[in-house]
């Protein structure tokens, strides 16, 4: 079967032949790949950046956001049937015998010795057909099939956002934990995919949504964002020291742009009480200047949270996918403008180096022949 594969440490990508795989155990379910999200992380390995090969293999195949369809299952298998649409989650545990991997939260692995799919230690998606245990596949129902690529993404944000809730519902007694964002400033610093999708839970949950980001306004980005409710602020026009006179009082920030310096100097936007989760991974080593005493106190003394998040479990799939759902049924083709480009697999270098203000998110096709499309915001 084709695959499309790196040389971990390397730069560039191959379209190679690797062997398809069976069925090895009761619980196993053979998918058929039908589509591949490209994110920074693909990037960065194609570019030499952070990946590693799994043990006795030279090669690497990426991908790591998928969506497919169920063509066979071993005998034990309960929860899926063949035809059924899914994904398959990324990360898995270390087998330590640990409460967190054991308990299928690989997503808060004590020792860091988890593998993941198409980054770390195991092949990824970006194939034909890919098998794995049924505990990894979540289901995606038929009526948001064609955004169920964006199951991985939105489970990235909505972790971060059932996070940050639990934690103020924990330490502030008179928060409904269901009801906390009603009403709330909310402000997303970054808004690729993962800072859209965010900006849809977060509208979804009734928060005043800011977005923040340095692509004009009339891009698709910003677009989208006005398009779902939300207000858009442009990082070239307006200091962050200036972004609470704009909003108010911010309650929740969501950062997703992966910028240190912007990460910190966010911090002086957060209001008393509030939470402030950071998704963003920054690449190189370039040190970062700040107000330490400053930003100190004044975590202090608003009783302000830093949280970092990463990856997800099953259970934040389950609720992404029906965030996606709810967003479809309340914006319909809002939700479909968030894959602005959709190539072929055999186009996967125009895939990997796509780079614009109007992309949000690039998408590799494995079953059907598209060409470049980019697509209207639909209001």
């Amino acid at each position: 079967m084709k695959a499309i594969s790196i040389v971990p440490g390397t730069s560039g990508v191959d379209f190679t032949d690797h062997p398809e795989p069976g069925i090895q155990s009761p619980h196993d379910v053979k998918v058929k790949v039908l589509q591949v999200g490209i994110c920074g992380t693909d990037r960065e390995e194609a570019m030499g950046g952070r990946a590693d090969a799994p043990e006795g293999s030279q090669k690497l195949i990426i991908g790591h956001e998928m969506f497919g369809q169920v063509i066979e299952t071993g005998e034990g298998v309960t929860t899926v049937q063949p035809g059924d649409y899914g994904v398959f989650t990324v990360r898995r545990g270390c087998n330590k015998g640990l409460a967190c991997c054991d308990r299928n939260r690989s997503d808060m692995c004590f020792t860091g010795q988890y593998t993941e799919r198409g980054i770390k230690g195991l092949h990824g998606f970006e194939t034909e057909y890919v098998v794995d245990h049924e505990q990894y596949l979540v289901k995606v129902p038929v009526s948001i099939q064609s955004v169920g690529v964006l199951a991985e993404p939105m489970s990235v944000a909505i972790k971060a956002i059932e996070e940050a809730v639990g934690l103020q519902a924990a330490r502030l007694p008179e928060v409904i934990k269901e009801d906390w964002l009603k009403d709330k400033q909310a402000l997303v610093a970054g808004l690729g995919p993962i800072g859209i999708l965010a900006a849809m839970a977060l509208r979804l949950r009734g928060a005043k949504v800011w977005g923040l980001d340095i692509v004009d306004e009339k891009t698709k980005r910003p677009q989208l964002l006005k398009a779902i409710g939300g207000e858009y602020l442009d990082g070239r026009k307006i200091e962050v020291k200036d972004i609470d006179e704009k909003c108010g009082e911010v309650d929740f920030i969501f950062e997703a742009a992966g910028v240190a310096e912007l990460g910190f100097q966010l911090i002086d936007v957060l209001g008393i009480n509030g939470i402030y989760v950071m998704t963003g991974i920054p690449h190189g080593d370039r040190p970062t200047c700040m107000m330490g005493a400053e930003l100190m106190k004044q975590i202090v003394l608003k009783n302000q949270i830093i949280l970092g998040s990463v990856n997800a479990s099953p259970h934040h799939f389950e609720l992404g996918i029906r965030d996606l759902e709810k967003a479809k049924n309340l914006w319909g083709r809002l939700v479909d403008d968030i894959i602005t480009t959709r190539l072929r697999y055999d186009e996967f270098e125009d895939a990997i180096m796509l780079r614009s203000d109007d992309d949000i998110k690039t998408v590799v096709e494995w079953n059907h022949i598209y060409r470049k499309s980019h697509k209207p915001i639909h209001g």
